[in-house]
């Protein structure tokens, strides 16, 4: 597994993590997704796409995460 998913939610023994640490986090879990699909892409194009979608990726892990 990668190291990007095992404290996806960024919390410590002291609290939980500030939001800019939170989005850094989400924003590294999505690029570790974007590589494993592009690496198993035979498009010459899939890497631009990917990166297209960057934010959208990472706006949806941070939403899956947020505690309600």
């Amino acid at each position: 597994m990668s190291e990007h998913f095992k404290n996806l939610r960024g919390d410590t023994p002291f609290g939980a993590a500030r939001p800019e640490g939170k989005r850094a986090l989400a924003v590294a879990a999505a690029l570790t997704l974007i590589q494993a699909k592009v690496l198993n892409s035979a498009s010459s194009g899939q890497l631009q796409t990917e990166m297209n979608n960057l934010n959208k990726y990472a706006d949806q892990i941070q939403a899956a995460l947020e505690v309600v």
